[in-house]
């Protein structure tokens, strides 16, 4: 090669790395959302007497962390939330999306290099023989080969930003797949937790209707007894026995809504629902202290926020592909190799080939596409924002709702444990009324009946609360805080080996 195409391929390269260094399109700051000015919840607030109903832990700004469920301190729980990171197949299901766009990004990144083929070629080649000379003749064809192994580059450099733009936007997109992963593992272990809770609540109100069918029995024996000795009549006796297989249909219906919960969590722990049991113990626990720290933590600790943030540095960065499309392509070239009619001659001095060359392209009319491909980034960006924000709303609304509900429950606890007690009492004296036969079974059957609602309440009540308490968790976020989320340069790096293997 001469010394003055050296230089000038060398100055062309050397202007295709300084424009490179120029990056088109809007640079991104996160959008402001809209927060409330209170430093402190509302529903954090509790009116109750010290040492009655619930009420969030202090200080304020403590938040949980990592395994939130241990702070029920229900060891069998733990255990099952554990299994569930490991064999929830929802949860793989969104770690292998993760995976797809973390790959995604290699391949954007792919593009930053030149493309690199090799090759070996054989071609016979023969001359057609009817071909008539000048003197009127007809020449014999000939034949010959041809070996060649070409090299070829090739390489369209990022002038105006196009790759770095579509890379970032695609780390923005991992990001955002890594906190779905991340609220998608919170959303599974919530609802295992609340699960957890009702199978247990549901022990409860077994335990209540077991101990009625044995009252109710007890008092269709004394019905029967006082009917045979002529103190009571027969319509007693039947309303009584009414009144006894109302409340073994009752204890069924029981069992079946807790043999349904516990094939749920059977099947969020990625196991068949034929060969999983959870004994039966009934929920003797309360809603511990709740960490709710302050409305202004809240953005940095749901996954949810972190994936409508990442959604729009996402596309921020697509604006910026669709601006870089107003600007030339430049593509280099370069081949080589060798090439020869004889295998024995194919890598001899002279058989090499080579070239170089470039071009430029640049589109001088569209119609319109480009203009009105940005106008649809900049829309999708403009809705990301608007998603972003009430995302945000939505959070803030949540951990009021369950703030509120968590507290109010426990007044409403300690009332319907007064009505309960008393209905009990009542129960009772009308129980001593009705074996002296001074008060018809009717009564009894009214303050009976009266009683069981009352415990039925207490229990449902109970048990949502302790539902309440987990929904007030998922809300804030759970153990997870935006520290969490992987940075660029980690979303870049190739997975593990084990991560890439095919699942068998």
């Amino acid at each position: 090669m001469k010394l003055f195409d050296k230089c000038a391929l060398l100055t062309a390269a050397l202007a295709v790395l300084l424009l490179g260094g120029c990056t088109v399109g809007p640079k991104y700051n996160k959008p402001a959302a809209i927060t409330p000015a209170a430093p402190n919840y509302r529903g954090a607030t509790t009116d109750l007497p010290e040492g009655q109903g619930w009420k969030v832990a202090a200080p304020s700004d403590q938040m949980l962390h990592g395994k939130w469920w241990e702070i029920f301190q229900e060891q069998e729980l733990n255990t099952l939330e554990d299994q569930l990171n490991i064999d929830n197949q929802n949860i793989k299901l969104f770690f292998e999306n993760y995976m797809v766009a973390r790959a995604i990004i290699r391949e954007a990144r792919s593009q930053y290099y030149p493309t690199v083929t090799v090759g070996v070629g054989y071609t016979r080649t023969r001359s057609s023989a009817s071909i008539t000379g000048s003197g009127g003749s007809t020449s014999g064809g000939s034949q010959f080969s041809q070996f060649t192994t070409p090299l070829d580059i090739s390489w369209a450099p990022d002038l105006f930003g196009r790759v770095r733009n579509q890379v970032k936007s695609q780390q923005a997109a991992a990001q955002l797949s890594e906190a779905d992963l991340e609220n998608e593992r919170l959303l599974e272990q919530a609802t295992l937790a609340q699960t957890y809770f009702e199978i247990r609540g549901q022990d409860v109100l077994q335990q209540i209707l077991d101990e009625t069918v044995k009252t109710d029995q007890e008092l269709l024996d004394l019905a029967q007894a006082r009917y045979e000795v002529g103190t009571d009549t027969l319509v007693s006796v039947e309303e009584s026995r009414q009144t006894l297989e109302a409340a073994r249909a009752n204890a069924t219906a029981i069992t079946i809504l807790r043999t349904q919960y516990e094939h749920a969590i059977a099947t969020l722990l990625g196991k068949p629902a034929t060969d999983f049991i959870i004994p039966a113990r009934p929920l003797t626990t309360a809603p511990p202290p709740i960490p709710t720290g302050t409305p202004s933590q809240l953005l940095e600790r749901r996954p949810d926020i972190a994936a409508g943030e990442r959604q729009m540095a996402e596309a921020n960065a697509a604006i910026g592909v669709g601006y870089a499309a107003y600007y030339p392509t430049v593509t280099l070239s370069a081949s080589g190799g060798f090439s020869s009619n004889g295998l024995g001659k194919l890598f001899t001095a002279p058989s090499r080939v080579w070239s170089v060359g470039g071009s430029v392209s640049e589109t001088v009319y569209d119609g319109g596409l480009r203009r009105a491909t940005i106008d649809q980034y900049i829309a999708t960006y403009n809705a990301d924002v608007a998603n972003y924000r009430q995302v945000v709303l939505n959070a803030f609304q949540q951990v009021e709702d369950y703030l509120s509900e968590t507290s109010l429950l426990s007044e409403e606890i300690i009332h319907q444990e007064a009505s309960t007690d008393a209905a009990g009492r009542a129960f009772e004296l009308e129980r001593v009324r009705y074996e002296t036969g001074l008060d018809p079974y009717l009564n009894l059957l009214t303050t009976q009946t009266t009683l069981l609602t009352a415990r039925q309440t207490l229990a449902n009540l109970k048990i949502q609360q302790m539902s309440s308490a987990v929904l007030l968790i998922e809300a804030l976020g759970g153990g997870w805080d935006s520290s969490q989320l992987p940075s660029a340069q980690q979303v870049t790096e190739k997975a593990p080996p084990d991560q890439r293997a095919i699942q068998q």
